[in-house]
């Protein structure tokens, strides 16, 4: 009998975590919300309905919300209001100023209790920011934090293969992990907050300067009289092959930057994060470099909201 009490009481540890995780929600069925719903946020929400989750909404402009509502979201009249009536609430704004604000601001999130509720923050910002904002909100009202900047552009949003980099307490990681499967094919947690922005740096790197490559590739093959719509075909395979290649190249040679991949500013602001997180860590970064000055040209040229593939535009000479 003993034994038999001491396995219940095992069993009972094994499971608290999550327990508490959902104590605002006691019956286990978590509330969600989604906050921001630009490019990323409108379909990764609606990815969430189509998996069957209860989920509220709110975006600072109406116009986006309306139709979500008619797909069977609730309509949040702010943010407060979202995570007083939700257990999760996901996020995807423009940077750390619109981070900051839809939390702190009036009506933001830290105005409504936030014990036993969790913040997924889907956008990209310093992970500095991302441990500032995070004990404020834990300090304000009580909520845990996961930074889970994303990484697949909206064809991945739209079509659930994301790839989600995550920051945060393991339990809330795992707490999360369903309804984020839902949006994404991959969940990686990195380790504590702040982690998740430092690994999706890691992958604007290699996006940023993909980008800025195969933009030189793509011209040199159009300039030299080849078809350049047949490089994805010529190299799949090969060590050039990659998704950027199989994605990118095709949109750069037939112009079609509408809806955007992802806008310049975004990526411009994400590798100046890279640079500024590289001068604080002595670590070189030549290649994002060169690549973040020359979306910096890219911005002058073709203005902020342009999408980002439009650095292949610089080397026209009709441009």
């Amino acid at each position: 009998m003993v034994r038999s009490g001491r396995a219940a009481l095992r069993r009972d540890t094994r499971r608290q975590p999550m327990a508490d995780a959902s104590k605002a929600n006691p019956q286990g069925v978590e509330r969600l919300g989604y906050l921001g719903l630009g490019l990323m946020g409108t379909p990764m929400t609606r990815r969430l309905l189509k998996a069957g989750y209860p989920i509220s909404v709110w975006n600072r402009s109406g116009g986006t919300v309306a139709p979500l509502v008619e797909a069977g979201a609730k309509r949040a009249d702010t943010p407060r209001d979202l995570l007083a009536n939700c257990d999760i609430v996901f996020m995807c704004v423009t940077d750390a100023a619109a981070v900051e604000d839809v939390i702190f601001g009036p009506e933001g999130l830290a105005a409504a209790p936030g014990a036993g509720k969790l913040v997924v923050d889907f956008s990209s910002i310093h992970p500095d920011a991302a441990r500032k904002l995070a004990a404020r909100l834990k300090a304000a009202n009580g909520a845990s934090w996961i930074d889970a900047p994303v990484s697949g552009g909206t064809k991945g949003a739209e079509e659930g293969t994301l790839a989600i980099m995550a920051g945060g307490e393991a339990a809330n990681i795992e707490r999360a992990r369903p309804y984020v499967l839902a949006m994404a094919r991959r969940f990686t947690h990195m380790g504590p907050t702040g982690a998740g922005q430092t690994t999706k740096l890691c992958n604007q790197v290699i996006v940023g300067c993909a980008m800025a490559v195969l933009a030189e590739a793509t011209r040199l093959a159009s300039n030299a009289g080849i078809d350049a719509s047949r490089l994805p075909e010529a190299l799949a395979g090969g060590f050039a092959d990659s998704i950027p290649l199989q994605l990118f190249v095709p949109r750069m040679v037939q112009g079609i930057h509408s809806p955007p991949l992802g806008h310049i500013a975004t990526m411009l602001k994400d590798l100046d994060t890279v640079a500024d997180v590289a001068q604080a860590t002595s670590t070189p970064v030549p290649m994002a470099t060169l690549a973040g000055q020359i979306f910096r040209l890219a911005k002058a040229a073709r203005g902020a909201d342009a999408d980002a593939l439009e650095i292949y535009k610089l080397s026209a000479t009709d441009r």
